[in-house]
């Protein structure tokens, strides 16, 4: 039987330079960049999400950007498959594969395996999406917190995704998503990996998320949120809910002016980056024995010096 084979993992808060330092190592390594960021999968959010622009993507294969419609969520058991199979065609390449991306819960699902969570009626996930509707995150958040305090324990109180989520499950299982999680059925694949771990510092991300915010809007993420609110999907989608989508639809149906959506959707981005900072430094991700940290924000690749690329170049070299 062959060795394992060898995945690098690039992963990171947004903005910490997660998709230049991936581009560069698959041009030196002959590597395939498959993407592990749940907002990036959607085709309509190139702009806002930040995903590798069309001559980046031409410069080294790139798997799993822009491959579903936002009318179609993309969940991690999806996620995680497609990401197996691109590992398996990068390798019958013969090349490495790099996933790269900051969304935690796709990095826990591919190292740790998956729970095998029942199908959902839609008839209970209709109802746990109403609740939500009527009642909102927080309260949910609390009903769920008397019904399973493991589960609503890992949650934030106004991420309303992912708690209708555990909600559904709950009724639809009488069991909580996080006991599911705590025996997965699908089990850890058969890989090594390394990983790269960007972790700069706070005050370094939030200027660079409101200088790239505001060059975004330039961009054009006006006309990509304005193309998405004309297919008039459902508001709980997950691409309805990406980082500046809320905000910028705001503005558009009149009821903020620009600077104060693009105020908001920067504050609530550096939220969003604390907590995916705080889940990197304590899940899987942080157990990997063969992790190079990277403690500065590369906004440019150029800011990595050739020794500090030729060492990185090397780690990698030497666990192939």
């Amino acid at each position: 039987m062959a060795e394992t084979p060898l995945a690098l993992l690039i992963a990171g808060p947004t903005a910490s330079g997660k998709s230049a330092l991936a581009l560069v190592l698959a041009e030196r390594l002959g590597g395939t960049v498959i993407n592990a960021d749940s907002m990036q999968i959607y085709r309509e959010l190139r702009v806002l999400t930040a995903r590798p622009s069309p001559e980046d993507e031409a410069r080294v294969p790139h798997a799993l950007y822009g491959v579903r419609p936002a009318a179609l969520p993309g969940d991690v058991a999806w996620w995680r498959g497609a990401a197996l199979w691109a590992m398996a065609e990068a390798r019958g390449a013969g090349r490495l594969p790099i996933i790269c991306g900051g969304s935690g819960l796709y990095f826990s699902a591919l190292l740790q395996g998956l729970a095998d969570i029942p199908a959902i009626d839609p008839a209970i996930r209709s109802q746990a999406r109403a609740m939500l509707a009527e009642i909102g995150p927080a309260a949910l958040h609390a009903r769920l917190t008397i019904k399973d305090p493991r589960t609503a324990a890992r949650l934030i109180p106004n991420d309303g995704q992912r708690i209708a989520r555990a909600y559904e499950v709950l009724l639809a299982t009488g069991r909580g998503l996080a006991a599911w999680q705590a025996s997965p059925a699908l089990a850890s694949p058969d890989w090594r990996f390394a990983a790269i771990q960007l972790d700069p510092p706070r005050e370094e991300l939030q200027a660079a998320i409101a200088l790239r915010f505001g060059k975004m809007v330039e961009a054009g993420a006006l006309a990509e949120v304005e193309a998405l609110m004309g297919q008039a999907l459902d508001p709980a989608l997950p691409a309805m809910r990406a980082l500046g989508v809320p905000e910028l639809a705001a503005h558009l149906r009149g009821e903020l002016p620009i600077v104060e959506a693009v105020q908001r959707a920067v504050t609530n981005s550096n939220r969003y980056v604390k907590r995916q900072s705080t889940w990197f430094r304590h899940h899987p991700l942080a157990e990997i024995q063969d992790t190079v940290m990277i403690d500065a924000r590369i906004g440019s690749i150029a800011q990595l010096s050739e020794r500090r690329m030729a060492d990185l170049t090397r780690f990698i070299v030497e666990r192939r």
